[in-house]
């Protein structure tokens, strides 16, 4: 369900970036209060279209009691119909539509040792986390790993510096500068897989992490995935959330062998319905023709707000970058890259 928010602040971060703050009125405190790390997904509607896209979260929860807080980075992306709109013509006072916040690359305040790994505009939920856990956790201690094309691209450089200067003995932060030489100390060039290997344990106790975090395009979170494999990490301290895919480093999806006739069952709401597949559609496809309420936004296999969970059959997903593994082990599937590998499927949108 979208809700109207008022836009309360629009800041130019960097030349192709800007962070935009939503009012949330009374009425709606508790539907969008959120937990660091999480994303809104926004609409709005262009010649009759309908468009949508998720943004992370740039800021911390509110305090109980008082009005959440909620601000956005969106990073223009070329072509891009949704971010174009938001950096040239977006202002104070307009009025954006936005689903309650979502997803599950979130970190509660808690002690320990936390880390993130970020490129580019991957540093908007994880700027939040951190900015919660050091502020409300005083046995937090947190590690940024960041990455950027340059000085100049680099989002949210005052709100990091402030963590630094709050927080000196519990935030270690360091920045890559990908197309920059620096006199400064920075670290140069992309931190892919070999530079992370040797990097990371010259900066803390890798496999002493309760938590890593991995955000940006698709290379830099595979590739990090693999150096922290590779130097002794479980896989279930490893957390990630891909921003970009569509930069020609992912794998394409693989042939769906799909049966000639298959019927989709969903829940979705407290209904449920059963309709027919047609060939080479997903079942977020099939849903929608009925349920203009199904719940999506990128998809991609990105976001994550698709998600449902498979209650009987099977299905072939072609993407999934947005759940854990331990999710698609407990049955869960994203809706938008999933075709049915059976005659019967069912799906349930609400658990």
């Amino acid at each position: 369900m979208f809700h109207p928010l008022r836009v309360s602040a629009v800041e130019r971060l960097t030349d192709d970036a800007v962070a935009v703050a939503l009012t949330v009125p009374p009425e709606l405190r508790e539907t969008f209060r959120h937990t660091p790390g999480q994303h809104l997904t926004l609409r709005r509607t262009v010649l009759g279209e309908e468009i949508r896209r998720t943004y992370s979260i740039c800021s911390p929860p509110a305090p109980p009691g008082a009005d959440p807080v909620l601000r956005v980075g969106v990073r223009l992306v070329d072509g891009g119909a949704f971010s174009t709109w938001a950096l040239k013509e977006l202002a104070v006072g307009d009025t954006v539509e936005a689903m309650a916040p979502m997803g599950r690359f979130r970190l509660d305040p808690r002690p320990g040792l936390f880390a993130a790994i970020v490129g580019g505009s991957g540093i908007t939920p994880v700027l939040s986390m951190a900015a919660t856990a050091l502020a409300r956790e005083p046995k937090a201690r947190f590690c940024l790993v960041r990455s950027d094309r340059t000085a100049a691209s680099t989002m949210f450089l005052d709100e990091v510096a402030d963590l630094k200067d709050r927080f000196p003995d519990r935030f270690q932060l360091v920045t890559a500068l990908s197309r920059e030489e620096r006199q400064s100390g920075l670290v140069s060039g992309r931190l892919d897989r070999e530079r992370l290997t040797a990097l990371l344990p010259r900066l803390l106790p890798v496999t002493e992490v309760d938590g890593w975090f991995l955000c940006g395009p698709f290379g830099l979170v595979t590739g990090a995935d693999r150096a922290l494999r590779g130097l002794g990490v479980d896989r279930s301290r490893i957390h990630q959330e891909i921003f970009h895919v569509d930069d020609g480093s992912a794998p394409p999806p693989p042939p769906v062998a799909a049966p000639a006739h298959a019927a989709l069952t969903a829940t979705l709401g407290g209904r449920s319905g059963t309709w027919p597949v047609r060939e080479g559609d997903s079942l977020l496809e099939t849903v929608l023709r009925s349920r203009s309420d199904a719940p999506y936004a990128c998809k991609g296999g990105v976001c994550g707000t698709c998600r449902a969970f498979l209650v009987s059959g099977e299905v072939r997903m072609d993407r999934n970058y947005a759940l854990e593994p331990e999710e698609t082990e407990a049955g869960y599937v994203l809706a938008c890259q999933s075709h049915p590998a059976t005659s019967e499927v069912e799906l349930d949108f609400d658990r």
